[in-house]
């Protein structure tokens, strides 16, 4: 039985050029996972997630990222729970079916890793957020195109963006914790 091998190239920018990426949304997904009944955490994921990244290698601080996630796409397998996340009690998707991130600084954090500070706006609220990034380096794909995977996490409080939604248990305790923990993979294509 023959096996097939896939060659990968990495490539390296210009030094001091700025590189611009779209963020691929057939290859991108936004997951979160927060605290029920404070015993074990409900997973689920967000919508289409879309948006431009753009890296300057010799100076990092001019990088910038924006991002936009449909949150009316919401799904934790469970259609009466992501019902009642679109509605006013959580996301209030009618009103506002995307969330937005919007980078106000991007610093080296490490090998591969990356500090980005920005505004992540949820139901009209914005309040800062840092993400903590793994960058990949830049590859040619086997159809040529020029890509970077990124992995961004962060932890959010939810009533900080008026999430505020909860209801008390018989024996104590609350319904739905207060952090978020936020987990966005994304593949970026070269423009």
């Amino acid at each position: 039985m023959e096996t097939a091998t896939t060659t990968t190239t990495i490539l390296k920018p210009a030094a001091g050029a700025e590189v611009s990426y779209a963020i691929d949304p057939v290859h991108a997904a936004a997951h979160f996972k927060v605290r029920h009944i404070m015993v074990a955490h409900v997973r689920g994921e967000l919508g289409e997630v879309t948006g431009e990244v753009v890296l300057d290698p010799k100076d990092l601080a001019r990088s910038r990222v924006e991002a936009r996630i449909a949150a009316a796409g919401i799904d934790t397998r469970n259609a009466e729970r992501d019902a009642h996340l679109k509605s006013a009690d959580f996301l209030d998707v009618a009103k506002f079916p995307h969330i937005t991130y919007r980078s106000t600084s991007v610093r080296e954090a490490g090998a591969g890793h990356l500090e980005v500070r920005g505004d992540l706006t949820v139901r009209g609220v914005t309040r800062p957020v840092t993400l903590d990034v793994e960058l990949s380096d830049e590859i040619k794909d086997p159809w040529g195109n020029a890509k970077r995977g990124v992995s961004a996490t962060a932890k959010l409080h939810r009533k900080e963006f008026g999430v505020t939604w909860n209801a008390a248990m018989d024996g104590g305790g609350i319904v739905v914790g207060e952090v978020v923990e936020v987990t966005i993979e994304a593949e970026l294509v070269r423009n």
